[in-house]
């Protein structure tokens, strides 16, 4: 029910942009987030964007080099992705919940998942 695309293999310091469709009945009034995971860790919160899109909150990792944003009119959400480091390689979902924003999410509170998009930075 989401799909999640856009990930790759970048060198240290090159930019990506992940994106999530979805169909609308998901995708209107959710909050929707990205998390990852890295081999042989837990899934770990990354950036979540509150519906319409107005509340947004980042992992002290990846704040001011991320940057979340939707277009409800597409349905989709995207996660741009700046100044990657190798650190940030893992498989990366995006997830949506039916229910209040709160920023610094867990996983478990979020319903739909997409299946994952590797991305790879090289040192």
């Amino acid at each position: 029910q989401l799909q999640a695309s856009g990930g790759g293999l970048v060198q240290a310091g090159g930019s990506l942009r992940l994106s999530c469709a979805t169909s609308g009945r998901i995708f209107s009034s959710h909050v929707m987030a990205w998390f990852r995971q890295a081999p042989g860790k837990e899934r770990e919160f990354v950036a979540i964007i509150g519906w319409p899109g107005g509340s947004t909150d980042y992992a002290d990792s990846v704040k001011g080099r991320f940057t979340i944003s939707r277009d409800n009119a597409k349905n989709t959400m995207y996660l741009q992705m700046n100044s990657l480091k190798p650190e940030d390689t893992a498989v990366y979902y995006c997830a949506a919940k039916f229910g209040v924003y709160r920023s610094r999410p867990v996983a478990a509170e979020f319903n739909y998942w997409g299946q994952g998009t590797q991305v790879t930075v090289s040192s």
